[in-house]
């Protein structure tokens, strides 16, 4: 099957997680597993946008710094940042020093603090889960977006968020199980493992 590997362990896993230990210990505890959760959602989303035209292991392995950095990834902490905050966040070469991206996830912090009014943002990801995805049979059928990831993007844009893009939010809804795209024949596929 195409898009699979074997790794030392015995074990048949999507290819990518047989490139680093980082892959792999994330593609078998993380990557597709149902995350609940404002805050867990919310880190979920910034850590995506962060990546956005860089290496999703860039972020792996700045993750730590990134949770110091953000206070937790709690919404309301990171809303109440000011320009001191931005400061430093701009200045700390632990996490990815990109001005834009650092006031989206303080405007996003915002935006879940008020999406709380009207039933939260896990609500507001979790009504955009297909209800009929299966895992691709190979890596040629794997997408970059889905209607559901598209809906997603407007609906937070129209919540105030940004760098939420259709491609963002469908590797959004990979990484927080809203869609299982492990290859048929990864031992996490169909949610196993």
């Amino acid at each position: 099957m195409s898009g699979l590997v074997v790794g030392p362990d015995g074990v048949t896993r999507c290819a990518w997680a047989g490139s680093t230990p980082d892959y792999l210990v994330y593609h078998d505890t993380e990557w597709g597993v149902p995350v609940h959760g404002e805050q867990a959602l919310y880190e979920r989303l910034t850590l995506e946008a962060f990546q956005s035209g860089l290496s999703w292991l860039t972020i792996l392995r700045k993750r730590d710094a990134f949770r110091a950095a953000f206070a937790g990834f709690d919404p309301e902490a990171v809303a109440a940042f000011d320009d001191a905050d931005r400061q430093r966040l701009l200045a700390d070469a632990g996490i990815v020093r990109n001005r834009l991206k650092i006031d989206a996830a303080i405007r996003n912090a915002a935006a879940v603090v008020a999406l709380r009014e009207v039933g939260g943002l896990e609500a507001l990801m979790w009504s955009h889960a297909p209800a009929d995805h299966r895992p691709p049979a190979s890596v040629e059928d794997l997408r970059a977006t889905s209607p559901e990831s598209v809906a997603l993007a407007k609906a937070l844009k129209r919540a105030g968020f940004v760098f939420v893009g259709p491609t963002t939010m469908y590797a959004a809804m990979q990484a927080c199980g809203l869609v299982d795209d492990h290859l048929a024949g990864c031992y996490r596929a169909g949610g196993r493992g």
